[in-house]
C-alpha cells in the first residue's frame, strides 16, 4: 500500500487574535490515486479539529487562538489505498488593537450631581472579542479612577468635579490578547450646586455651665451631590462672639457653654460660608436651658472652738455636674445656737462669715448654710456641726491696799479672763483662801470679776498667800492664782487720862492708859504701857487690858505741877509702840483751922489765950464745892486781949492763914 505526504498550512500567518485562522492539510500520494479519509488538525493552545480529505486536500477554520507562536500539527489517518501520515507547521498568532471610546452622563452636569463616565474597548478588525483588563479615567481638575472592564466596558461614577469643563481620559491597559489603546471625552459641570444646612445640638435642654455640641450638617440639593467645603459661622442667641468653624465631610461641630438661662430658648443660627463648587445656605435651632442643680457644702475653722472664739464658716457653692460655673446670690448662715441667722453675698462661689459661740450648751451645734438660688442655679443648702469646748481661763487675784495693817479692811479682787482665742465674760463663783487660816470667803463674779473684803488680825504668817479659785461653769474651765498679801503692825495712838485732875496733894488719882490702832488699823492691842507720872517717883508698868491699862497714883506735893505724865507702848507682834501724854494739875490740900481759947468762959480783964488747931486737909471736894489750896498748918500766935483787941486778933490769924 502505497504511503502519503502530509503538507500543512496556516491562513492567514500571522493573525490576530479573533482572527478566523484556515488550517489546509494537502494529502501527497506516494503512488497512483488519491487520497481520501480524514485529517485531525491540532492548534497547540487551541481546538483539535477533523476534516475529509477532499481530491487530496482537508481544511479546517478556527478562532480565538491565543497569542503566540503556535505548533500546528495535520494527522491524515489513511484510507484503503493509502498509508498515514503527519505533517506541521506554525502558527503565528498577535494581539489585536484596539480603540477605547469614553462617555460621561448627564452632560453636562449640576455640580455636585453624580456623573456616570463609561469607557468602551473595542478590537480592531480584523481582530474580534472581549477584551478585558482595566481602564483609568484621568479627570482634569478631578479625581483618577480605574474601574474593570467587564463587557468590553468600564463604567465609573464622581460628584466631586468643580464647576466647568472637564477633560476625561480612558487608558485601556490591555490585556493577554488585546492591546493598550486610549481615549478622551470632555465633560461640562454647570453652576453651582444649592445647598441646605441643618443644626442640631446635645444635649437639648442643658443646664447653665453645661457644654452642648452644636452641629451644622451642609448637604448638596439634588440633583447636586458631594460634601461640601468651606466654613459655618455658629451663633448661639445669647450675645456671646460667633464662631466660625470648618466643614469637615460636610459637617461643622462646635461647642458652647451657655452661662445663664435668660432668653433660654435660644435661637442657634448656623450659616454656611459656600464655596466655588456649593451655594450658601443657613439653618436655625433652639436650645432650651436650665438653671444647674447645686451643691452647698460648710465648714467651719477652727473646729472644735472655744466659747467666745470667733469661728470661720465657709458656705461653697457649685453647680453639679453637666452644670459649671460659679454660682452667685447670697448663703444665709444658722449657727444653730439660737443667734440670729447670717445672710452673706457669695464671692467667687464662696461665702464666708465669722460667729463667736458663748456657751457650750448644745454643742456640737448643727450650722445650716443655705444658698437662695438665682435663675441660673437652682437653691440648695448644706450643714455642718461645730463643737464648742470650755474656753481656759486666767484667774488673776489682787489686793488693795498692799501692804496693809492689822485690823485694815483689804479688798482683795479676782479677775477671771478667758485665754485666747476664747472669749466672753465667766461667771460663776471664785472662793478665796486668805492664808490666815480664817474661812474661805466665795464670791459671786460679775463682769467677771469677784471681789471680797478680809481684815487681818495679825501680822504672823505675813506675807500671807491668798490664793483665789475660779470653779468653772459649762463655758469656762476653773483656774487659780495666788498673790502675796504684806500685814505691817498697825500704828497706835495712845492716850492718857487721869481723874480727878486737877487733884489735891495727897488725893489719889487714877490714870487710864487708852492704846487704839491708827486708822486704817484696827484691833485691841496687847501688851504694855509703861507710866511716867512726872513727879520724880519711879514708872509703873502696867499691862493693857482690852486696850486699856489703869494705875493710881498720889501726888505728895505740888511742886512741879502741873505733872506731865507720860504713858509709854512697847507695842506687840500686831501694833506698833506709841506714846501719849497728859498734866495733871495739882493743888494744895483745903484745911480748916480751929481756934480754942482758954479760958473760955473768962471774965472782964482776964487773959485769954487763943491757940489755933494744926490744918487737916479738907475731905475730896465734891461737886459744886471748891477747895482751897493745901497749905502748912499755920504757927500758933498769942493774941491777948491786953495787947489787942480779941475781935481783931482773931481777923488776923484767919487774914494770915487765907494768905498762905
Amino acid at each position: 500500500m502505497p504511503g502519503t505526504v502530509t503538507l500543512v498550512s496556516v491562513s492567514p500567518n500571522p493573525s490576530v487574535v479573533g482572527q478566523p485562522v484556515t488550517l489546509t492539510a494537502t494529502i501527497i500520494p506516494l503512488g497512483p490515486g488519491t487520497p481520501t479519509g480524514t485529517v485531525t488538525f491540532t492548534v497547540s493552545g487551541g481546538p483539535t479539529v477533523t476534516a475529509p480529505v477532499v481530491g487530496g486536500t482537508a481544511t479546517a477554520t478556527v478562532s480565538n487562538l491565543p497569542v503566540g507562536s503556535l505548533p500546528v500539527t495535520a494527522t491524515y489517518s489513511g484510507d484503503a489505498n493509502f498509508t498515514s501520515s503527519t505533517g506541521a507547521t506554525t502558527a503565528v498568532v498577535l494581539k489585536a488593537s484596539t480603540t477605547t471610546t469614553v462617555t460621561s452622563t448627564p452632560d453636562p452636569s449640576t455640580f455636585g450631581q453624580t456623573v456616570t463616565i463609561t469607557a468602551t474597548v473595542a478590537p480592531v478588525a480584523p481582530g474580534t472579542g472581549t477584551p478585558t483588563g482595566t481602564v483609568t479615567f484621568v479627570i482634569s481638575g478631578g479625581p483618577t479612577l480605574t474601574a474593570p472592564l467587564a463587557g468590553g466596558t468600564a463604567t465609573v461614577t464622581t460628584n466631586t468635579l468643580s464647576v466647568g469643563p472637564h477633560s476625561i481620559t480612558a487608558i485601556y491597559s490591555g490585556d493577554a490578547k488585546y492591546l493598550p489603546s486610549t481615549g478622551s471625552d470632555t465633560h461640562t459641570v454647570q453652576g453651582k450646586a444649592a445647598t441646605t444646612t441643618t443644626v442640631t445640638s446635645s444635649p437639648d435642654p442643658s443646664v447653665v455651665g453645661q457644654q452642648v455640641s452644636f452641629t451644622a450638617t451642609v448637604a448638596p440639593v439634588p440633583p447636586g451631590s458631594g460634601t461640601p467645603t468651606g466654613t459655618v459661622t455658629f451663633t448661639f442667641g445669647d450675645g456671646s462672639p460667633t464662631v466660625t468653624v470648618p466643614l469637615v465631610g460636610g459637617a461643622a461641630t462646635v461647642n458652647h457653654t451657655y452661662t445663664s438661662t435668660s432668653g433660654s430658648p435660644y435661637t442657634v443660627t448656623a450659616t454656611y460660608s459656600g464655596n466655588a463648587n456649593f451655594n450658601p445656605s443657613t439653618g436655625v435651632d433652639t436650645q432650651t436651658v436650665l438653671p444647674a442643680a447645686t451643691t452647698t457644702t460648710v465648714v467651719s475653722s477652727p473646729d472644735p472652738s472655744v466659747v467666745g472664739q470667733p469661728v470661720t464658716f465657709t458656705a461653697t457653692v457649685v453647680p453639679v455636674a453637666p452644670g459649671a460655673g460659679t454660682p452667685s446670690g447670697t448663703v444665709t448662715f444658722t449657727f444653730g445656737d439660737g443667734s440670729p441667722p447670717v445672710t452673706v453675698p457669695l464671692s467667687g462661689g464662696t461665702a464666708t462669715t465669722t460667729h463667736a459661740y458663748t456657751s457650750t450648751t448644745g454643742s456640737p451645734f448643727t450650722v445650716t448654710a443655705t444658698y437662695s438660688g438665682t435663675g441660673n442655679f437652682t437653691p440648695s443648702s448644706g450643714t455642718d456641726t461645730q463643737t464648742v469646748l470650755q474656753a481656759a481661763t486666767t484667774t488673776t487675784v489682787v489686793s488693795s491696799p498692799d501692804p496693809s495693817v492689822v485690823g485694815q479692811p483689804v479688798t482683795f479682787t479676782a479677775t477671771v479672763a478667758p485665754v485666747a482665742p476664747g472669749a466672753g465674760t465667766p461667771t460663776g463663783t471664785v472662793t478665796f483662801d486668805f492664808g490666815d487660816g480664817s474661812p474661805t470667803v466665795t464670791g459671786t463674779l460679775a463682769g467677771g470679776t469677784a471681789t471680797a473684803t478680809h481684815t487681818y488680825t495679825t501680822t504672823t504668817g505675813s506675807p500671807f498667800t491668798v490664793t483665789a479659785t475660779y470653779g468653772g461653769s459649762s463655758n469656762f474651765a476653773g483656774s487659780s492664782d495666788t498673790d502675796t498679801h504684806t500685814v505691817n503692825q498697825s500704828a497706835t495712838t495712845t492716850t492718857v487720862t487721869s481723874t480727878p485732875d486737877p487733884s489735891t496733894v495727897g488725893q489719889p488719882v487714877t490714870i487710864t492708859t487708852t492704846v487704839a490702832p491708827a486708822a486704817p488699823g484696827a484691833g485691841t492691842p496687847t501688851g504694855n504701857v509703861t507710866i511716867n507720872f512726872g513727879d520724880g517717883s519711879p514708872s509703873t508698868t502696867v499691862p493693857l487690858v482690852a486696850g486699856v491699862a489703869t494705875v493710881t497714883h498720889t501726888y505728895t506735893t505740888t511742886t512741879g505741877s502741873p505733872f506731865t505724865i507720860t504713858a509709854s507702848y512697847g507695842g506687840d507682834s500686831n501694833f506698833g509702840s506709841s506714846t501719849g501724854t497728859d498734866t495733871q494739875t495739882v493743888n494744895a490740900a483745903s484745911t480748916t483751922t480751929t481756934v480754942t481759947s482758954s479760958p473760955d468762959p473768962s471774965v472782964v480783964g482776964e487773959s485769954v489765950t487763943f491757940t489755933p488747931a494744926a490744918r487737916s486737909p479738907s475731905p475730896l471736894p465734891t461737886a459744886g464745892t471748891v477747895t482751897s489750896p493745901v497749905r502748912p498748918a499755920p504757927t500758933p500766935r498769942p493774941c491777948s486781949r491786953r495787947r489787942r483787941p480779941r475781935r481783931w486778933c482773931l481777923r488776923r490769924i484767919l487774914r494770915w492763914w487765907a494768905s498762905r
